[in-house]
């Protein structure tokens, strides 16, 4: 007999590149930024020009010159939250069915459809 296996329940993730987001909570609250990069499997996000770390580098093949370089890091994707483009608020996403069949997502605020 095998031990068993525990699985994570995946949430599901409707941000996506491009996006804007509002940081909801740590060190950047209230700051808005495009998303860079989004990664399912960890639930992390980059956002641009938020949460940046420094880091040391010595001079190698990708760097040249080495030195102090400054970077986003991840953040979770449960400390921040979409902002809707009509009505430029903070707001929750759901899904709809258009006629076509198409799935679009929508702003739970203004039900308006997001662009991607």
């Amino acid at each position: 007999m095998g031990a068993a296996v525990k699985r994570k329940k995946r949430a599901k993730i409707r941000i996506k590149k491009n996006d804007k987001v509002i940081v909801l909570s740590g060190k950047e609250k209230g700051k808005i930024g495009t998303v860079l990069k989004v990664d399912f499997e960890k639930e992390r996000l980059i956002v641009e020009k938020i949460n940046m770390v420094k880091r040391h580098a010595r001079p190698g093949p990708q760097t040249a010159q080495g030195g102090i370089i400054e970077k986003e890091a991840p953040l979770h994707i449960s400390n921040v939250m979409i902002v809707c483009n009509k009505c430029a608020e903070p707001t929750r996403i759901g899904m709809k069915i258009l006629e076509d069949g198409s799935k679009v997502r929508i702003c739970k605020k203004c039900r308006e459809p997001m662009e991607d």
